[in-house]
């Protein structure tokens, strides 16, 4: 699976109060009045103890998120409402302190990083549900720590400029072969394409793993290495799925044309599309795939 990868940028801070961090400041606040009303040094002491707890806190809780970046690796094919994974790698550019209880959040996602070492990186995967075909957006990914005491959660948002095609949801629906109740009705062609079925085009020396009714016999015999026959392929007649007669609403049809080209993609079979007043002439190879995916994902979106 090819992968695409997004990095973060531009930052911004963002600090939060927990329950703890409440209680902690109210016992504070209460122990340094007494402090005042009593004059008493030992209470002067534990008061001042805690301010600097707070402020040790604050500073390891704030080196903790320092120099960081996230980067985002996507997969080629994203359809709608279906869950994706997406993999998320934080890295930790800090030369000599490590980083504690990351928390990643992404969309209405998030994924716990526990330790990342200095100078390393540590890749998790997540996965997400785009609900819409076409372009979606995310423009922000935030990471977020309690560490050290739980006092504070203090959050890191990155600005990232991460668009995605989202193709439709594929759904399954009759082919324009099996319209015809007959998957006979497809007429076989041979291709130069390797296969188990067809005519023979040629000998090889025997790889591990090769069926046993392909070795030939005979011929092993006299070279004394097992040979092994190669025979062509059967491919079918290419088509062109006509979006006008698929059956359905707008988005109905869609799916249907998508889980169409996932199909013959499969099969081997060359496809085309006719849309509107274009016509895509029937072809199989991945960039036909990608391309009419492209087409209907993007088609009356723009």
């Amino acid at each position: 699976m090819n992968l695409k990868f997004f990095t973060t940028s531009k930052s911004a801070d963002s600090l939060k109060i927990t329950k703890a961090g409440f209680i902690y400041i109210i016992l504070t606040i209460l122990l340094g009045v007494s402090a005042t009303n009593t004059g008493n040094n030992l209470v002067y002491l534990i008061v001042a103890s805690l301010l600097s707890f707070m402020a040790l806190s604050g500073f390891i809780g704030r080196r903790n998120l320092k120099n960081l970046e996230i980067k985002i690796h996507t997969p080629d094919e994203i359809f709608a409402d279906i869950k994706t994974p997406l993999i998320i790698t934080v890295i930790n550019k800090k030369k000599f302190f490590s980083s504690f209880l990351l928390r990643v959040h992404i969309k209405d996602k998030n994924i716990l990083f526990p330790y990342i070492n200095n100078n390393s990186n540590e890749t998790k995967q997540v996965f997400i549900k785009f609900k819409n075909r076409g372009l979606n957006e995310i423009k922000k990914i935030e990471i977020c720590s309690i560490f050290p005491f739980n006092f504070f959660i203090r959050c890191k948002s990155f600005s990232i400029d991460m668009k995605i095609l989202v193709f439709p949801k594929p759904k399954k629906c009759k082919t324009i072969f099996e319209s015809n109740n007959s998957k006979r009705s497809r007429k076989e062609i041979f291709s130069n394409l390797k296969g188990f079925e067809g005519d023979l085009t040629g000998i090889r020396d025997y790889i591990e793993g090769d069926p046993l009714k392909l070795i030939h016999w005979k011929l092993s015999a006299k070279t004394e290495e097992l040979k092994t026959k190669e025979l062509s392929s059967t491919g079918y007649q290419s088509t062109i799925i006509d979006f006008d007669k698929l059956e359905g609403d707008l988005e109905n049809k869609i799916s249907c044309a998508t889980y169409q080209i996932l199909n013959y993609y499969k099969e081997h079979i060359p496809f085309g599309l006719k849309i509107g007043r274009d016509i895509y002439k029937p072809e199989y190879s991945k960039k036909q795939k990608f391309k009419l995916l492209k087409v209907l994902a993007l088609y009356e979106k723009q």
